[in-house]
């Protein structure tokens, strides 16, 4: 069984409902336009929705360029980037620094640790013989 995610095609870029969870949590605490749900950028005299928020799409060219920047992931997830890999430990998706990149940077020093350990280990045993 399969699961497929629904996008809501209403401007250029889909956005899932999850996607659409993340950016706004990321809005509410990072976009310095944004108060109590409206957008300070649009207001002139009365209160106007973000509408951002209310969106499934982007179409806030502040949230674009200054906002979704800071989470690197869900701005690659949105705009379908190439560079999104899965984490071979834990299947967190990440943006790779390098094309050779296999884990998250969660899990990146403690594999690099574990490999070291055991290299450390087997050429220990070979100076022994």
């Amino acid at each position: 069984m399969t699961v497929r995610k629904r996008y809501y095609r209403l401007g250029k870029y889909a956005v899932t409902l999850a996607q659409r969870r993340r950016a706004n949590a990321l809005i509410r605490k990072t976009c310095c336009n944004y108060d109590n749900g409206n957008c300070l950028l649009l207001d002139d005299g009365e209160e106007c929705v973000c509408p951002q928020s209310i969106s499934y799409s982007v179409c806030c060219k502040w949230f674009r360029w200054a906002v979704l920047p800071q989470d690197k992931v869900l701005e690659a997830e949105i705009f379908r980037s190439a560079s999104v890999k899965r984490c071979a430990e834990c299947g967190a998706t990440f943006v790779p620094r390098s094309n050779r990149a296999k884990y998250c940077e969660a899990y990146a020093r403690r594999v690099h640790r574990r490999q070291k350990n055991a290299s450390d280990r087997k050429r220990r045993r070979e100076t022994d013989k």
